[in-house]
């Protein structure tokens, strides 16, 4: 239906959309050689071609809008702000799909450094793009969207938009008559549009005008383009025909005059030029990411411009190139969003800054003046004022950092048994190079033990002169003594970690050289050596902070009834069972030798303690007879038939023993597997190939980079308690885990290299990026943005993913850069940091190469929130209230069991939950917040008593049962169903327990604000003085009539 008053008719729009399937765990940007075994590999579709993407939320789904169309007349150029994303086949520089043909777009080369389209980093910029116009859509009730080109008027007194068959003098808003400039869906016509969900929150802008707060609603085609309009109108607001006036003043006072003081230093003989070389190298200095031959480049492009042929700068020419390389745009936005339409931040607003959207908590006015110090190179030092300059080396500084440095030192507590710790590993960890040919080297132990690695295994065989060697058995490996090992071990063990050590014995040598092997231990180790017997009456083994500085020995020990100086124990040799698999052509053949026995002394025997090597059989086996200070080492291949079939028993398991897995006899060259695959399991001790970098290593080496970089990690707590349910392959939420949504924006990047294995093309690359999601299958996610073509240097991408994530202890975010159009290697580089050390707010991610070297400059600029997901709806990303569906409350369910005492207790639990839940649902309003707080204790005790009454029939429940005439199988599903309940009651009261802290602090953080904005004033009786100015309110809006388009 055409829209009234509008010549031409146009047609409402629609939308629909798609879901891919989200990616599984092993899949990653470069994957390791070899790294298919037991893993699926598969692409993933997703090529974004515009600049504003719209994305369903948590399911990360493509969507389509189907605009309104001119009926008549010549039809505008589609706009990439809302449009359909199209499949493109991931790439990877190991594996190439031959039957996918390459896009005849050729790669290109720029000799010129010049941009195609004049960059914004000012007002004044803005203000210039909106005279020259946008296309811009027009957004209306009834899901109703319509092309418009908007332009501010010369004179700047008004703004207009066209075609339209209206009089010219309707389609317009004077500037004067403008309210207020609201950015994002925050209207009534926004969130009562039928497509709200395929607009992008960024993209998204209203203008609020006239005496009845009339809406205009607009989507712009990319949010630098809904930057640029922010930014401009709010500039016309307040200061009207005086905009370029403050603007010129705002600038002259602060970037200018401190490059011109800085251009006077330089100009040491007062002659109004300094040399090229000179001018390169301070602009240099200030953004060391810079090439001198591009910034070398921009002066000649400049002088060549004015016919003018020089080896000397003008004051003119080298402040224009420095505005002209050393601004970012997004963080120009970034700075005008919260400077109060100044071109710069005093210390209120970096406060507000810093509060809001870095997520500090009591920030104060000295606090920001510190910063300002630190950051500001101008003479705003003085008077409080942070400008684009300093803003911008704040944001590129360790202080904000994506990673929390909370993490960066001993942050967890380390007084909990060794059983409970993830524990970095090594497997092999003489070899630098492959399982079979490759040559041995002590610097796989000095390496390893530097990057925080805790547990390194040693292959010992008979060598010549009596000296014990270390190599993989049966294989064309080179050797290296035993006792230079041990004394690069003496010397690095502690190197990056006080904790203890575990040295993987791999003992094949005869009883005369396992006396040498423990002359040489116990005279170079000393005390370190662990041998303290463990204690029967014990259930758990030693904790971490027990065992600082100490080396434990994991090995066979004989039985305590041997009586003799020497006895028998089962062989343990991974490399015979890699020989049997591989014979001369390569071709794996089957393993039918018998299980080998071996003589070991006693003196080697005692110098194991807590870490003796046992062998699996069965879980039930392991659950009744095995002893808490026995490891059992698994196969990779076997240890993921456990995690697939008997999941739920092999996370207890863990809880009790340690359980080391190695990789895959067929991994000759040294790939890895995915240590996520079996973490998920509980499994403590996952031994990687150092030597071999690529995904896995990414996430070893990321996962570690937690709690200091010791080498451990407490896993989750739902798989530390004594009675919990979880399912290690659960495609669901987690019972007693409160999910999060993650937020993440790609805004931008820096200095991106060419990719190391690329082929002859120039430095030019088309860069894109990849956040994957790693940890249980529920979390397992990937998503990319657009690519961005010819720009290594800079590049916008400005695009926004959100994520659900239903065990944040356990999953980890990698950020991934690639080269669309490459030429024999995609890869740039990576990042990889646990869930739980992402510091939220704006943020540097830095790059790391496919080695895990540091990318010198080279980053990406990013925007990370976090808020809770909870029953009753999504959260808003913004603020702390929390807006919810109209839907019915979600509780937490409990199970029966069948056993009428056991279920009558758990009954009891059935209100408290129910309280809870409500309590935290409600918090978003200050006065549910206090009655949270004043009722949580109370619930959260009435919780707690149930849990602990139940778990007194935990011992007898299977007497019970069989009291109560249940059969196996029924006992079964009562046990499963008491222990479903137990973690149902845990993580209600823990949330619970959250809820109030996090109310608590919302409200300390709503006083904060309210005094730093002047509303508040401490110790004032008068009653008037504390309530909200009408100021702070939304200023109220109403769709404008028909006749405005």
């Amino acid at each position: 239906m055409a829209e009234p008053g509008d010549g031409g008719g146009e047609r409402s729009g629609e939308n629909g959309g798609s879901v891919p399937s989200p990616l599984g765990s092993a899949h990653g940007r470069v994957p390791d050689k070899g790294n298919d075994l037991d893993q699926g590999k598969g692409e993933s579709n997703g090529k974004c071609s515009n600049d504003c993407t719209i994305n369903s939320a948590v399911s990360n789904g493509d969507c389509v809008i189907v605009e309104a169309k001119e009926e008549s007349g010549p039809a505008l150029p589609e706009s990439p702000g809302i449009v359909s994303k199209h499949g493109l086949p991931r790439r990877s520089s190991i594996i190439k799909d031959g039957t996918k043909q390459k896009r005849e777009r050729k790669k290109t080369v720029s000799f010129s450094s010049m941009p195609t389209e004049k960059k914004i980093s000012s007002a004044s910029d803005c203000i210039n793009s909106m005279v020259e116009g946008s296309e811009l859509k027009k957004v209306r009730s009834n899901s109703r969207i319509y092309h418009r080109y908007f332009l501010l008027d010369a004179d700047m007194q008004s703004l207009r938009w066209e075609p339209s068959k209206k009089d010219s003098e309707k389609a317009k808003i004077d500037i004067k008559s403008v309210k207020e400039v609201r950015t994002g869906k925050n209207t009534d016509i926004f969130r009562s549009n039928g497509i709200y969900d395929q607009i992008s929150e960024d993209c998204a802008f209203s203008i609020i005008y006239g005496e009845n707060y009339e809406s205009l609603d607009l989507v712009a085609n990319s949010a630098d383009v809904a930057n640029v309009w922010v930014t401009g109108l709010r500039y016309l607001i307040s200061y009207g025909k005086h905009t370029l006036d403050m603007i010129e003043s705002f600038q002259d006072n602060m970037r200018i005059s401190w490059l011109s003081q800085m251009f006077r230093e330089l100009d040491e003989e007062n002659t109004g030029d300094i040399p090229l070389c000179k001018a390169v190298q301070f602009i240099k200095n200030l953004n060391p990411g810079l090439k001198n031959s591009k910034i070398e480049l921009k002066f000649k492009e400049l002088q060549k411009s004015k016919e003018k042929v020089s080896t000397e700068v003008t004051k003119d020419e080298f402040i224009e190139v420095f505005h002209e390389l050393c601004t970012r745009p997004e963080i120009y936005f970034l700075l005008v969003q919260f400077s109060s339409n100044k071109e710069y931040l005093d210390t209120k607003d970096l406060m507000m800054f810093l509060e809001a959207e870095q997520g500090m908590a009591h920030v104060t006015e000295e606090i920001s003046l510190d910063i300002i110090k630190k950051y500001e190179p101008s003479k705003g030092q003085e008077t409080g004022s942070l400008s684009l300059d300093g803003l911008t080396s704040y944001l590129m500084s360790p202080d904000c950092s994506i990673f929390d440095p909370e993490h960066k030192k001993i942050c967890q507590d380390m007084a909990q048994p060794l059983s409970h710790y993830y524990i970095n590993a090594s497997h092999n960890t003489y070899l630098i190079e492959d399982q079979f040919r490759g040559p041995s080297d002590i610097t796989g132990y000095i390496r390893a033990l530097k990057m925080g690695c805790r547990s390194v295994e040693l292959d010992v065989w008979d060598g010549p002169d009596n000296e014990p060697v270390i190599y993989t058995g049966h294989t064309m490996t080179s050797q290296i003594v035993f006792r230079s090992v041990i004394e690069i071990i003496n010397k690095y063990a502690v190197y990056a970690s006080e904790y203890p050590l575990i040295l993987c014995l791999e003992n094949h040598c005869s009883v005369k050289q396992q006396k040498v092997m423990v002359q040489h231990m116990k005279k170079i180790l000393g005390d370190k050596l662990y041998t303290t017997s463990p204690n029967s009456e014990e259930s758990y083994l030693p904790s971490p902070e027990s065992l600082k500085g100490k080396l434990l020995i994991k090995g066979k020990k004989l039985n305590s009834d041997c009586s003799g100086i020497e006895g028998d124990v089962t062989d343990e040799d991974e490399g015979l069972e890699m020989s049997q698999r591989v014979g001369k052509d390569g071709e794996e053949q089957q393993n039918t030798a018998p299980v080998k026995r071996v003589q070991l002394c006693k003196e080697l025997s005692d110098l194991v303690s807590i870490c003796k090597s046992v062998q699996f059989t069965d879980f039930q086996i392991s659950f009744q007879n095995q002893k808490y200070w026995e490891v059992c080492s698994f196969n990779e291949v076997a240890a993921g038939k456990y995690a697939n079939e008997n999941p739920g028993d092999f996370v207890n398991y863990n809880k009790r023993y340690l359980s080391r897995i190695f990789p895959s006899p067929m991994r000759i060259d040294s790939s890895n597997m995915n240590p996520q695959d079996y973490w998920k399991c509980g499994c403590q001790i996952v031994a990687m190939n150092y030597q071999t970098p690529g995904l896995m290593m990414d996430l070893n080496i990321g996962w570690f980079r937690q709690n200091g970089n010791c080498g451990y990690v407490l896993r989750p707590s739902i798989m530390r308690e004594e009675v919990s349910f979880f399912s290690a392959n659960t495609k669901d939420s987690v019972p007693g885990v409160s999910p999060q949504l993650l937020h993440i924006k790609i805004i931008s990047g820096q200095n991106f290299p060419k990719p190391k294995g690329s082929g002859a093309k120039g430095d030019v690359v088309d860069p894109y990026v990849y956040v994957e999601i790693h940890g249980i299958p529920a979390d397992c996610a990937e998503q990319r943005t657009k690519t961005v073509h010819q720009n290594g240097d800079n590049p916008i991408f400005d695009e926004s993913f959100e994520f659900q994530i239903n065990l944040p202890e356990l999953t980890m975010v990698r950020f991934v850069v690639l080269d669309d159009d490459y030429i024999g290697d995609e890869f740039i580089g990576q990042y990889t940091i646990p869930f739980e050390c992402l510091q939220p707010g704006y943020r540097h991610v830095p790059l790391q190469s496919l080695t895990g070297d540091i990318l010198p400059h080279a980053s990406l600029f990013v925007h990370v929130a976090i808020t809770n997901r909870r029953g009753g709806g999504k959260p808003h990303k913004r603020g702390l209230s929390v807006r919810k569906a109209k839907k019915s409350r979600d509780y937490a369910s409990l199970r029966t069991l069948l056993i009428k005492s056991v279920d009558e207790v758990f009954k009891n639990a059935i209100q408290p939950i129910r309280d809870a839940t409500d309590l935290r649902e409600n918090m978003q309003i200050i006065q549910n917040s206090k009655t949270l707080i004043e009722n949580a204790d109370g619930v959260y005790e009435k919780i707690v008593q149930c849990q602990k009454t139940a778990m007194e029939f935990h011992e007898n429940l299977s007497s019970i049962g069989a009291k109560e005439g249940l059969k196996e199988r029924k006992m079964l599903k009562a046990v499963e169903s008491f222990t479903w309940n137990i973690t149902i009651l845990k993580g209600q009261a823990d949330l619970l327990k959250y809820a109030k802290t996090e109310a608590l602090e919302n409200l300390k953080q709503i006083h904060y604000a309210a005094v730093s904005c002047g509303l508040h004033r401490p110790n004032t009786g008068n009653a008037e003085a504390s309530k909200p100015r009408r100021s702070l309110e939304a200023i109220p809006e109403k769709a404008g009539d028909e006749t405005g388009d």
